[in-house]
């Protein structure tokens, strides 16, 4: 008669090992698309609010928004942030268009680059009463 006492411990080491790399993976990337995500809904509230501010501090509010998600050193390349507001009268648009790169290092072993190309576009109401 065979012995089966110990046969499940090579299939309990991979499943931990496999276990442990998708810990260590979550690690790292969670972040990094949870900063990205937040950034977007952040413009879009940004943008939803823009009728009554200058271009200059709506993108000082994308930038302290950023700071504070840690997506800003994504931000630094000029052409990162692209604020524009068209119309005139009563009605018109607030746009913000983030373009930025974020690479993730996974310990050394592989980076990935994820590339954010993001149109907000809401409409501006001057005179609602």
């Amino acid at each position: 008669m065979r012995k089966q006492r110990g046969e499940g411990k090579i299939g309990c080491i991979v499943t931990m090992l496999v276990l442990g790399l998708i810990i260590a993976v979550a690690i790292k990337a969670v972040p990094v698309y949870y900063g990205n995500s937040e950034l977007s809904d952040a413009c879009d509230f940004i943008a939803s609010g823009g009728s009554k501010k200058p271009i200059e501090t709506l993108e000082r509010e994308v930038k302290e928004k950023a700071r504070e998600l840690n997506v800003i050193e994504a931000l630094t390349d000029k052409g990162a942030i692209r604020i524009t507001k068209t119309g005139g009268g009563d009605a018109g648009t607030c746009t913000i268009v983030l373009r930025y790169k974020r690479t993730i290092d996974f310990y050394g072993v592989y980076k990935y680059t994820i590339v954010t190309d993001k149109r907000i576009t809401k409409p501006i109401f001057e005179n609602i009463s």
